[in-house]
């Protein structure tokens, strides 16, 4: 992220925060999709950790990590929060209304039975993460679908790299299995 960006942020010029908002929502929106798997709260959860990017965005430190890592970690902090506060509300996460609620990425010739098989794919997979722990799928979303590094997911999640390793580990193999379970159900 372009430090003068975050300077003219913090001057309050309105065209620098729509720009940094721009860079960054799809992404943000999608780890709040992977953490909560429903469309509506994952954009209500966006809109949540903007405010507080707003508010907070004096506090980072470009010396501390990339803007990304910073924002990823008032994200994540945000989520927990979330999560724990809404843990006795859950009865089971689901995909019902909305669809996926993954942004379709459909090639210019893709047809309507390549896109329905994309997004089975979707919701397959968001199926899947919702049965992990929070611990593992917060790692592995960072690391497999955010693309980050160990070195961030760490500072992200306040971890040693070891334990995000671990955990990156231990959320593939059960991400799997719970792929294949599934799989085993609806074939």
């Amino acid at each position: 992220m372009d430090p003068e960006l975050i300077r003219r942020c913090l001057a309050g010029e309105n065209s620098a925060w729509e720009e940094l908002l721009k860079g960054n929502t799809r992404k943000v929106y999608n780890l709040c999709y992977r953490f909560c798997g429903r469309p509506s709260d994952a954009e209500d959860l966006t809109q949540e950790i903007f405010i507080k990017i707003f508010q907070m965005l004096r506090t980072y430190d470009p010396a501390q990590g990339a803007f990304f890592t910073w924002l990823s970690r008032v994200a994540r902090n945000h989520l927990v929060d979330h999560y724990r506060r809404t843990r006795k509300d859950r009865v089971t996460s689901s995909l019902e209304d909305e669809g996926a609620g993954i942004e379709e990425k459909s090639g210019p010739g893709e047809g309507p039975v390549a896109q329905v098989e994309s997004r089975e794919r979707k919701e397959l997979l968001q199926a899947a993460l919702d049965r992990l722990s929070p611990d593992m799928r917060e790692a592995v979303v960072l690391r497999d679908l955010q693309d980050l590094d160990y070195e961030e997911i760490a500072l992200i999640l306040g971890v040693p790299e070891g334990t995000v390793k671990s955990r990156i580990n231990r959320g593939r193999l059960e991400l799997a299995r719970v792929l294949k379970r599934i799989q085993g159900m609806s074939g």
